[in-house]
């Protein structure tokens, strides 16, 4: 039979290509920080709930396709809340993870051949969606000083192909935590030239909650461009649940609710519930985890002031840190070198788009403070 070719050109999924470079899963000695997964179960109240719940008959069920009406409300009050704003229930949409969140915003905006401009370092699977769709990303350069992408340079980039502009904040791979003053140019940059702005904050729990992410939800005209993205995974430890959401105007929603019935229905019902009891339930919890990364954060910083260590550590923040390796060599063949002899499992920069051979990504979120040390060790015998 006759493939895709759109999907024969699009990328290997990267997680496991990597792992397959591993040669002794279960050695005591690996130290995965491969991918993004919280070092934690879902508090056990919530996994007492959901069994009850489930044992009770609930979740078997379709809900309907914009998700249920109390999570709706309940995210939409969690936002208003957090960003200072106003959300309401119509403006969201749950589904299927912030994959499927982007996946279908992208389908309800683009046709082949259209543009989408993305920033550098850009998370493989929107590379990888865009890919399979054959909608072309128009990179923005990556600043290794300010891991911070330039609207000037955006602009430079729009034409009449172009229909939205992609930003990831706190940033996967960098870890590198957008200004609001950033984020808001990029808005009246979409907003100027009839653009949506995306912007995935999956990791936005992991900003401390003094900060504001940015002051977009407080605009009366956000639901004109702004595009929120959204994900329970990280924050609840929801990973497998599958449940993300996308927040918008009503004219992209009422399209996008076509493409949700055609690839999902809906989101799984027992992860909207769960997702539900932990914003109704684990606000503490969610401060406490998320104090946890900061600290983390912290340590891995001070970890790479080790004056020994040739390798630049760029930015970090949230679940990541993005660095710069010192050889003159591939990405792949750096990390591959890393996964088998010295048994650090993590993903070259080239999984993350263009111009990124100089560098490598740490997922540090599993991986307890207390290892950075040997980390650091394992990189410097490397060198």
């Amino acid at each position: 039979m006759k493939l895709n070719p759109n999907v024969l050109d699009c990328a290997a999924a990267p997680i496991a290509e990597a792992w397959s470079w591993v040669e002794d899963p279960a050695s005591p000695n690996l130290i995965d920080m491969c991918q993004a997964v919280p070092a934690h179960l879902p508090p056990q109240s919530l996994r007492d709930y959901l069994g009850d719940a489930i044992k009770a008959g609930e979740g078997a069920t379709y809900t309907d396709i914009r998700g249920i009406p109390a999570l709706r409300a309940a995210l939409a009050g969690n936002i208003s809340e957090r960003y200072q704003g106003s959300v309401d229930e119509a403006d969201v949409l749950i589904t299927a993870g912030c994959n499927q969140a982007f996946c279908s915003v992208i389908d309800t905006l683009c046709q082949a051949g259209d543009e989408v401009i993305v920033p550098l370092p850009c998370y493989f699977n929107h590379q990888m969606w865009l890919s399979a769709r054959a909608v072309t990303p128009r990179y923005l350069s990556f600043d290794a000083e300010t891991a911070m992408p330039d609207p000037d340079e955006a602009r430079a980039l729009i034409n009449a192909r172009t229909r939205a502009i992609l930003l990831v904040t706190p940033n996967n791979p960098s870890g590198a935590i957008y200004s609001p003053e950033c984020i808001e140019a990029f808005f009246e940059l979409a907003r100027e030239h009839g653009l949506a702005l995306i912007v995935d904050e999956t990791y936005r729990d992991f900003i401390d909650i003094e900060q504001l992410p940015h002051r977009l939800f407080a605009r009366a005209d956000w639901r004109d461009t702004f595009v929120h993205l959204y994900s329970f995974s990280k924050v609840f430890s929801l990973t497998g649940f599958r449940t993300g959401a996308v927040v918008a105007g009503q004219p992209l929603l009422e399209q996008l609710k076509k493409i949700q019935d055609c690839t999902a229905i809906c989101a799984p019902h027992a992860g909207q519930l769960a997702a539900l009891y932990g914003l109704q339930n684990l606000h503490d919890w969610k401060l406490e985890k998320s104090d946890e990364l900061a600290q983390r954060a912290i340590a891995i910083r001070r970890a790479f002031a080790n004056p020994d260590l040739k390798y630049r550590l760029v930015s970090a923040g949230a679940y990541f840190a993005y660095l710069q390796h010192p050889f003159d060599a591939s990405a792949r063949d750096v990390v591959r070198r890393l996964i088998q002899q010295h048994e650090i499992v993590c993903l070259p920069g080239s999984y993350f788009g263009q111009q990124q051979e100089q560098f490598i990504r740490l997922a540090y979120a599993n991986v307890h403070e207390s290892r950075f040390e040997d980390v650091i060790a394992r990189l410097i015998a490397s060198q």
